[in-house]
């Protein structure tokens, strides 16, 4: 049984750790309006990009000059895996949901016969799939330094997916986040990229029988939007990815804070039991001996 002294260090310890998960759940609350705000700013550009991409590639589509991000290779041999994740950890099931999703996905492409690649942004992500495709990383983007995510960072991973699909590294991209749902629920996500999957233009979206002209032609400006496609939808992750991490970061500590103050009472309660045993015994003692006398 622990000694008197012990139950008290315990007990202090375990104050000094609840005041740190309290702090830390205070800061993510800060953090996370601001991340909220940015995420929920950035969809509705990124899906009405996809609606502007799937009415001027439906004349295209079908070409043999089709764009290749949008026609693909034609094979599907070799599959990239952008795997975004945090740089940080203490934000509970957070990136080990998102390298949940994408081992589970290079396992069943590797066991089809394809080749599989990993682009690993954030270190969580990397530490996680490592252990078991080290082979498989091909690199890992670091964000360690950046304080809020801007488009540059987007674009800087966009540029490096764009190189190797230009070099012919791969066939086909997927997208790998969270998407911010609310504080207490993250949707891990993968999304392919490329070959860009033009959604169906909806009802609302242009008139039944509207005929357009564009200026310069489809092809022209498909080559300028499909790359910056490619950065915008990164973008758009790396900032769900923000709004989850922080939501899951003030989840995790506020758990966290709870668990520290029931392990306090616990804690508190053996340490009074033990001292009030120890004084009843002391008290017995000094009785017997005064009856001995």
């Amino acid at each position: 049984m622990a000694s008197l002294k012990d139950l008290r260090n315990r007990i202090a310890s375990v104050k000094a750790t609840q005041k740190i998960t309290k702090a830390m759940q205070m800061v993510a609350a800060a953090k996370l309006r601001r991340a909220q705000e940015a995420a929920e700013a950035a969809r509705p550009y990124a899906e009405r990009m996809d609606v502007v991409l799937a009415n001027i590639a439906k004349s295209v589509a079908g070409n043999e000059g089709a764009p290749a991000l949008i026609a693909g290779t034609g094979r599907d041999d070799t599959h990239l895996l952008v795997v975004c994740t945090a740089e940080r950890g203490l934000c509970g099931a957070f990136n080990s949901s998102i390298a949940r999703l994408a081992r589970e996905d290079t396992r069943r492409l590797v066991a089809e016969g394809k080749t599989v690649k990993i682009l690993c942004v954030g270190k969580k992500g990397y530490d996680v799939l490592k252990r078991e495709f080290a082979s498989l990383i091909v690199e890992t983007v670091n964000f360690r330094a950046v304080k809020r995510m801007s488009f540059g960072e987007g674009q800087l991973v966009g540029q490096k997916v764009l190189d190797m699909f230009e070099a012919g590294d791969f066939d086909v991209a997927t997208l790998y986040y969270s998407r911010f749902q609310s504080v207490i629920s993250q949707i891990p996500t993968a999304q392919q990229i490329i070959p860009a999957v033009i959604p169906p233009a909806g009802e609302d979206d242009a008139p039944s029988g509207a005929v357009y002209e564009y200026e310069p032609s489809e092809e022209d400006i498909l080559a300028d939007l499909l790359p910056r496609n490619v950065s915008v939808q990164i973008f758009r992750a790396l900032l769900e990815n923000g709004a989850s991490e922080q939501g899951a970061r003030m989840s995790a500590m506020d758990n966290a804070t709870r668990n520290a103050g029931e392990m306090i009472d616990k804690l508190t309660m053996s340490y009074n039991r033990q001292r009030q045993a120890q004084i009843t015994k002391e008290l017995i003692e000094i009785i017997s001996g005064a009856e001995a006398l």
